[in-house]
């Protein structure tokens, strides 16, 4: 067996491996990446492989379980490249391939700055979007530099864009591979999270989408368009309008609503559940619909005191919404956005379809914390056609 392919294998095995680096193409032919980075990942507790492929417009990611990657990695060298330097824990590994496929392997001491480094912290520092890799919107945002680097004073916003994607990409399989994907923005602000999510889809991974953007701002609507001709995301618009009077799709296929006022987020999740989104992202502001309403003698000693009565009604609202999500079939999960140091308004509801069914004993469930509550919802009136069965 060649030395390098012995190489590879036990530096993967090991877990010795801290990164890689191939170049100097075999062949061009338009479908392999000029140069292609790889580095160990932690993906849901797993050890995982990033694949980074440098194409001459576009950097895109492929994450290879750990079981797999070593002959990913040497199969990826012998078919496609000249030069490979692997640097693990104790070596730096070069292979050179001659005219003929006889490979050279050179050993030098360890030089990666993190040599003998626990894995962990290598993972701590994992995105979605690298720093050290510019993505245009991140630079004509003023967030990255033109050389990729993170601005100071944009770290916080650096962290949201791939906290967000990272929750994107967990429902990614629930999007639909064979047509467009149709996605709705609402309450879309500056869309900092519209353009990442127009970078990941469209960019890189290369999917076919179309992205409304929807704001009651004319000037931040006129800033989005702007910003999106220049980039040349021609599959992204935006336009001024109000969520409850927007009707000019009948289907959708994601809706994201970050920070819609009050009631303002239920009606985007009703449109929705109306147009049969398979993915809803919302975070929810402003909570004030059910303040008034909520009455309950055993809860006086914490309905008395209006701090505590306003969280108290913040939480009720976003379980409201999920539970009623819940009983005509998605499946819910309410997660941190960001740190709430930054925001106490940090919860996400992330719904999907995922193949669920509408459930009576959610419904039931729902009734019985109105009704203790003395709660009117607006999303339950506004749900009303899909709730009917149950009534």
């Amino acid at each position: 067996m060649d030395t390098w392919i012995t190489d590879i294998r036990e530096a993967v095995a090991a877990g010795r491996l801290l990164q890689a680096s191939f170049s100097q193409l075999k062949r061009k032919d338009g479908n392999t990446p000029p140069k292609t980075a790889v580095r160990p990942i932690e993906l849901r507790g797993s050890r995982y492989y990033q694949f980074e492929y440098h194409f001459k417009a576009k950097v895109t990611h492929e994450n290879v379980p750990e079981a797999e990657a070593a002959e990913r990695l040497a199969d990826w060298l012998q078919q496609n490249y000249r030069q490979a330097l692997l640097k693990t824990s104790d070596a730096d590994i070069q292979i050179l391939f001659n005219k003929k496929g006889k490979a050279a392997v050179l050993r030098k001491p360890p030089t990666a700055k993190n040599a003998g480094a626990p894995l962990a912290h290598n993972r701590q520092k994992q995105r979605v979007i690298q720093e050290g890799t510019a993505a245009p919107f991140l630079v004509e945002l003023g967030i990255m530099t033109k050389d990729g680097q993170v601005a100071a004073k944009k770290q916080d916003k650096y962290r949201q864009i791939n906290r967000f994607l990272e929750m994107v990409g967990d429902v990614l399989p629930e999007l639909p591979k064979d047509r467009e994907i149709r996605i709705v923005d609402f309450g879309c602000g500056k869309s900092y999270l519209t353009f990442a999510l127009y970078h990941l889809l469209a960019i890189e991974q290369q999917r076919q989408i179309s992205v409304i953007g929807l704001d009651l701002k004319e000037d931040v609507i006129a800033f989005c368009t702007e910003l999106a001709e220049k980039l040349g995301y021609d599959r992204l618009k935006f336009q001024v309008g109000d969520i409850a009077d927007f009707n000019e799709l009948t289907k959708a296929d994601m809706v994201v609503t970050l920070h819609a006022c009050d009631t303002a987020t239920d009606a985007a999740l009703a449109k929705a559940v109306g147009w049969g989104a398979s993915v809803i992202l919302s975070v929810p502001c402003c909570q004030h619909e059910l303040f008034k309403q909520v009455k309950n003698e055993t809860l006086a000693p914490l309905l008395a005191h209006g701090l505590l009565k306003e969280r108290f009604s913040a939480l009720a609202t976003d379980a409201v919404r999920a539970q009623l999500l819940e009983a005509i079939g998605y499946k819910v999960q309410l997660l941190e956005f960001i740190d709430p140091e930054h925001t106490p308004k940090n919860l996400l509801i992330r719904a999907t379809t995922g193949g669920g069914k509408p459930s009576a004993r959610k419904w039931a469930e729902y009734v019985a914390f109105r009704d203790g509550l003395n709660l009117s919802p607006y999303l339950e009136s506004a749900l009303a056609d899909r709730l009917a069965a149950f009534k």
